[in-house]
């Protein structure tokens, strides 16, 4: 047999037929474990390319074997296809997925050049077969048929609607085919066309030349491994060997390997390297596994994969970390021996470790506890970064309210967290412009500078209409909320008020409970709806319209505390006057002693207390610095 390593394209630039062999399993590809995985690989080098930085490594999409068929002189030539059927046949979705869009958005001669890759032209001794480059088994055909021959989203979603059968709660789920379409064509319009809140990468730039890059991308940064049989091999054999299920080698392991091969070949010590600097994470805790994503990973590859980025400030997928890290070893030449590169390894493996286990006295431990809380670990490169500037503890507070109020104020507002990759590797490069004796002022005036949702800091006005009417409880998960409260608890304490220490766990608690309707009447004295009743009442009736009212104001943050112990359930529901005293005998709790003044608990006294406690949430998470200008 012959392996070659060719560019993606050139699979299917040849006028022939690939054919699956009927005797292979139908589409069974799905989003999570296939499309989504292989989207990120292509618009990773898409972005790459747009970037300008196309000397990046070649992205291996995987292996796919060929077996040569016999074809008469007046047909077109068939390869039938023995390993691969899933990627060659998804890939061919998604080059038409780009051939359409193409067309939709007007790049005639793009959506011209797309269609030679997805169609055979010419003669044809039988055109309604021969003109698709991959021929799928029997089941699938149809199906395939539709995504390759009827040019539009709208077309096929009109051609396969959803089907809602009666008292069914979920739709029929469309073919996979079909639903592969629609993936592809959802995020391919993503990427390019972009929104309001969320625009594209280089929106400045004419669509046309970003759609040029990526199909340079697709030509050239994107290959695969073809195989073709020869005469004497066995196809049945190469199938099974190449499925062979071993326990594959994990980035880390692969970067040792190649880190300690290159000390032996410039005659360095191995074993001293190793026990000196390498040792360290052989540690326990280096092999435990978290969860990053869809998948579990020891925390040495997610170290490595955070450090690549910090290096190079730009995203690294973990998956092509040991290629990525060895491009740029190989490519860049950052460390004058290998002796340095284990000496940076280690010292920043022990600033990662401090980043998850943070001493208290540490001046990265508020800030540090804070993104583990709210799931920034996205931000991990841009610390590691910080931990190599050497700050003092003076720097680290101003960093720390800075980064705290940008994500927490993103978060109570409700923006997305889509863009926080790009925007933490771009302080990067900020700080390496301006200095790292400059970096908090760097990155408070870059966070300051963003715009839109999908990235700016959110204003005094926004972010109290969202303190105010947001449904925090619904909306926010107990690490947050909890943040938020103990933090807010802690205005309340002075120089003259007895420090308080919490062993036990807090739990966040309403004030007026969930099940008001039966001790709680509304503001008029008439007793609530039930949810049964709401469903058959007006929507402008008046005791609907305040039943709905009181549901979503008892889950505002106005309405929210915390307590050492959770309040029996009995007492928990009971009216204000039963409930007031047993809160205090429950809590010692500054931001619990100020309820004392509230005489009768109902939405008026809700809001005071939301606007009582923004005032304060106004002070510890200032909002962006604002301009001389």
């Amino acid at each position: 047999m012959k392996a070659n390593a060719v560019p993606l394209l050139d699979i299917f630039e040849k006028k022939m037929r690939l054919e699956v062999p009927l005797f292979q399993r139908q589409y069974v590809w799905t989003l999570e474990q296939q499309w989504a995985p292989l989207w990120e690989d292509v618009s990773r080098k898409f972005t790459e390319f747009i970037e300008g930085r196309s000397d990046g490594p070649v992205h291996f999409l995987g292996a796919m074997v060929l077996d040569q068929k016999a074809t008469a002189a007046t047909h077109v030539e068939k390869r039938q296809i023995i390993d691969g059927q899933q990627r060659l046949t998804t890939l061919q979705v998604f080059l038409a997925v780009m051939r359409d869009f193409c067309r939709a958005q007007g790049c005639g001669e793009l959506a011209q050049e797309f269609e030679k890759y997805t169609l055979n032209t010419g003669r044809m001794a039988a055109p309604e077969i021969d003109c698709f480059k991959v021929w799928p088994t029997q089941l699938d055909r149809r199906n395939f048929m539709d995504v390759m021959t009827l040019g539009s989203r709208k077309a096929i979603e009109d051609k396969h609607p959803l089907v809602r059968r009666r008292y069914q709660r979920k739709p029929d789920p469309r073919p996979r085919l079909i639903d592969a379409y629609l993936y592809f064509d959802e995020e391919v319009g993503a990427y390019f066309i972009g929104t309001d809140e969320d625009p594209p990468l280089a929106a400045a730039r004419p669509l046309e030349d970003r759609i040029d890059e990526a199909f340079r991308a697709l030509k050239s940064a994107l290959q695969v491994v073809a195989i073709d049989l020869e005469r004497d091999d066995d196809p049945q054999v190469i199938f099974e060997t190449l499925n062979a299920r071993g326990e594959p080698l994990l980035p880390a392991d692969l970067l040792r390997n190649y880190i300690f091969l290159r000390a032996g070949r410039s005659n360095e010590s191995q074993e001293a390297l190793y026990n000196k600097y390498w040792s360290v994470f052989d540690d326990e805790f280096w092999r435990a596994e978290v969860r990053q994503g869809r998948l579990r990973r020891p925390r040495s590859d997610l170290f490595m994969q955070h450090f690549l980025a910090s290096r190079q400030a730009v995203d690294i997928p973990i998956k092509h970390l040991y290629v990525e890290y060895r491009h740029w070893i190989e490519r860049e030449e950052p460390f004058s021996t290998v002796e340095e590169e284990l000496r940076v390894l280690r010292d920043q493996g022990s600033n990662f470790r401090r980043l998850l286990e943070p001493a208290q006295d540490d001046p990265i431990f508020d800030l540090a506890t804070f993104m583990e809380r709210f799931d920034v670990r996205t931000a991990y490169p841009l610390m590691l970064h910080l931990l190599s500037c050497k700050l003092d503890r003076a720097q680290w507070r101003v960093l720390s309210t800075t980064l705290e109020s940008y994500l927490l104020r993103r978060t109570l507002v409700g923006w997305s967290t889509k863009a926080y990759n790009r925007i933490f590797l771009n302080l990067v490069k900020a700080i390496r412009n301006t200095g790292a004796e400059s970096a908090p002022e760097t990155i408070g005036t870059a966070l300051s500078s963003l715009t839109g949702e999908s990235s700016a800091w959110p204003t005094d006005e926004t972010f109290s209409a969202a303190w105010m009417k947001r449904a925090a409880y619904e909306e926010l998960n107990r690490a947050r909320l909890t943040h938020i409260l103990v933090s807010l608890n802690g205005t309340y304490l002075t120089s003259r008020t007895e420090q308080l220490t919490i062993d036990s766990e807090l739990t966040v608690e309403h004030i007026m409970p969930q099940s008001w309707i039966d001790k709680w009447p509304l503001s008029d004295g008439i007793r609530g709806m039930t949810w049964s009743e709401l469903l058959e009442a007006a929507p402008d009736d008046p005791r609907a319209v305040a039943t709905r009212e009181r549901h979503h104001a008892i889950h505002t943050l106005g309405n929210l505390t915390l307590l050492t112990q959770a309040l029996n359930s009995s007492v928990s529901n009971d009216k204000w006057a039963a409930k007031k005293p047993e809160l205090f005998t429950s809590s010692l709790l500054p931001i619990n002693l100020q309820l004392h003044k509230y005489s009768s608990w109902n939405e008026a006294a809700i809001t005071e207390r939301g606007h009582e406690l923004l005032k304060r949430a106004l002070n510890i998470w200032p909002g962006p610095p604002v301009s001389d200008a």
